[in-house]
């Protein structure tokens, strides 16, 4: 079994892979997404949101890095990922699942899921862009407004050459709004000979068992859910305890030392509740935290507060 971090734009970035690669086993990272438009992208828009390139594309905790790329036109992308690879990424993943109003407004994400002939062109053109020894992976939803495109555009993306499939189980319109449905993603992994990765609401290791059975997956993509559960992938896999509440404060408390010293320190007051917002899913303490802090505007009070606790 492989446990692979989800990319989520504006959370997951490099400090948020560092932190949770110390904690967990996981065995691949997704970037956020770097949207291409309509030129190649300069190698420093890489290096800001892929910073592991210049260590090997790893994190500090040696988990491999892969860059995600997310866009509509299939040349653009495929310079662009010839770009990453040149610089040193160790993959390449296509974005057909994200569910933003303003990314969807663009045909970016998850809008391309009702033209599976433009995913089919896409991965031929990134996957003869990408050098043969490195994976071209993607990540779709079941479909956009209906969970109905799902098989159509699998098998347009496996005969376009790509690597891997991950899977959202759940419809564009759906959101993130539960159930996840693991049992359709069993239909993309008998019609497909590549791997097939399940993602959706796995919070606990019971929910990844259930998620792997349902979807005859061997491999979980953990979102919100390593979030909210910050040692989430060691409970899968490991079958360590849950993280406990003061050990999830020193981790906050750690993920500011690691905000200051970083490039995003200045950020680090509107992480801090960010992530709380999610961490409230699992530990009822959090939500009394948010409201200690709501109105703390600087990282020394919030860094104050949290030594208190």
């Amino acid at each position: 079994m492989r446990l692979i971090l989800a990319p989520m734009e504006g959370v997951l970035d490099h400090l948020m892979r560092d932190l949770l690669t110390r904690l967990n086993p996981f065995d691949l990272c997704l970037t956020e997404f770097i949207r291409v438009v309509d030129m190649r992208l300069p190698p420093r828009v890489f290096y800001r949101l892929c910073p592991e390139l210049r260590q090997g594309c790893r994190t500090p905790a040696g988990t491999p890095v892969r860059i995600q790329l997310l866009g509509q036109d299939p040349d653009w992308l495929a310079e662009n990922a010839a770009q990453a690879c040149a610089l040193g990424a160790g993959g390449i993943d296509l974005n057909f699942g994200c569910p933003a109003k303003t990314v969807n407004k663009h045909k970016g994400g998850a809008a391309l899921l009702d033209n599976s002939e433009l995913l089919y062109r896409i991965a031929r053109a990134v996957r003869a862009a990408v050098p043969a020894a490195l994976p071209v992976s993607a990540k779709i939803r079941l479909g956009v407004d209906e969970r109905d495109s799902y098989l159509t555009n699998s098998l347009a993306l496996a005969e376009g050459g790509i690597s891997e499939l991950a899977v959202h189980a759940r419809s564009k319109r759906d959101g993130y709004r539960p159930p996840a449905h693991w049992p359709l993603v069993a239909e993309i992994r008998q019609a497909l000979q590549i791997p097939v990765v399940v993602n959706g609401e796995i919070w606990n290791a019971d929910q990844a068992a259930a998620a792997r059975a349902q979807s005859r997956c061997q491999d979980i993509m953990l979102g919100r859910g390593a979030l909210a559960l910050p040692n989430l992938a060691a409970t899968i896999k490991s079958g360590v305890a849950p993280m406990s509440w003061p050990a999830v404060v020193q981790l906050l408390l750690d993920y500011s030392g690691l905000e200051i010293g970083g490039d995003k320190g200045v950020y680090y007051p509107n992480r801090i509740k960010q992530w709380l917002s999610y961490l409230k899913l699992y530990y009822p303490q959090a939500q009394a935290l948010f409201g200690q802090i709501r109105t703390l505007k600087q990282t020394r009070d919030i860094r104050q507060t949290l030594a208190l606790l």
